[in-house]
């Protein structure tokens, strides 16, 4: 594994994804993740499209069922794809929403951005694509595809906040890749490394959360 400056030992699994991450998703995730900067967990998901009425505080179950089944599914009692589970919280200035589904990406950090905030999507799907969306004021200033990233070259033209936290990220040896480039985790380290979210399960549990359904 190669330097993650940002994530001491035993916060990634095997991977590099941000192990509280892992540890909430089904086996196959495809899932997604927002942060918004400055505002509560209720706006961030009613700009998402959720439907708040549905907003209910979430103790974590202590085990997922089964392999199908994230966390918050679990926690809602919901059959896993028969929609999404949103799970969301605030640590300090930063909101996060956790889509256990993949059902919130499009046009989401723009829409989390409004009104002068910063926001960042990373999205990992099914097939293993990821990328990341970071937006400022209801615009999009970066997009990142992990497929295209070149870390030497790409790093100094982000915005220095997102820049900063790819340097924070890392990078972690993954099979077929050449030393420095980027592996398939490095968006979810990033957005976990620009909101400084939770590194483990344990301190996840620690932020008052909420959940709800979705589609």
């Amino acid at each position: 594994m190669m330097p993650t400056p940002g994530f001491p030992p035993h916060t990634l699994d095997p991977e590099g994804t941000p192990i509280w991450i892992t540890d909430l998703a089904s086996d196959a995730p495809n899932h997604v993740l927002h942060v918004v900067h400055g505002i509560e967990p209720a706006e961030a998901l009613e700009r998402l499209g959720a439907k708040t009425r549905l907003m209910q505080p979430c103790e974590l179950p202590d085990s997922r069922p089964d392999e199908w089944t994230s966390l918050p599914c679990a926690a809602l009692g919901m059959d896993p794809g028969s929609s999404a589970a949103l799970l969301a919280g605030r640590v300090s200035e930063w909101t996060f929403v956790y889509d256990d589904s993949g059902f919130t990406f499009e046009d989401a950090a723009e829409a989390l951005s409004a009104d002068g905030r910063a926001a960042a999507t990373s999205v990992f799907s099914i097939n293993g694509d990821a990328s990341l969306t970071y937006a400022v004021d209801g615009k999009q200033v970066a997009w990142v595809d992990v497929d295209g990233l070149a870390l030497e070259e790409d790093l100094p033209r982000m915005p220095a906040e997102l820049r900063a936290a790819f340097e924070a990220a890392g990078t972690v040896e993954e099979e077929g890749l050449e030393p420095g480039e980027a592996d398939s985790s490095i968006t979810m380290r990033a957005v976990c490394a620009l909101a400084g979210l939770p590194l483990t399960l344990s301190a996840l549990r620690q932020v008052p959360l909420v959940v709800l359904p979705f589609g």
